[in-house]
């Protein structure tokens, strides 16, 4: 892992507005106080700040992984569409249950030649 000690230009004053505007949020809500499009915006959020995060380490990119599917988790329990998000890198997806679909594939593939039959 890289050093931790110094972060590049604006980050930490970044990170320390994204934690107070988490703070602040927590200490609005409470039972009733989420509207469909205010928990989207909460999960966007925790995407990308999760998405930056990972993207300072591939280790964390593995820990992270959790998070993302926590959050679709989220989406699917609060009836929000689960939007298809570009691929994760190797590591984070090798720690996630590959989904079963049929194949996109279709038809007899680009190496077929014809059905033989004798003359």
């Amino acid at each position: 892992m890289e050093s931790w000690e110094r972060a590049a230009p604006g980050v930490e004053q970044h990170a320390e507005r994204a934690a107070e505007s988490a703070c602040h949020l927590a200490d609005l809500t409470g039972p009733g106080a989420w509207s469909t499009t205010a928990a989207e915006d909460a999960l966007d959020a925790i995407d990308t700040l999760t998405e930056a995060l990972g993207s300072a380490d591939p280790e964390l990119t593995q820990v992270l992984a959790a998070v993302a599917a926590a959050t679709n988790d989220a989406r699917r329990l609060l009836g929000i569409a689960v939007e298809d998000q570009e691929p994760q890198p190797p590591a984070a997806a090798a720690f996630m249950p590959a989904a079963r679909r049929p194949p996109r594939r279709r038809g007899l593939g680009p190496g077929f030649q014809g059905i033989r039959t004798a003359p």
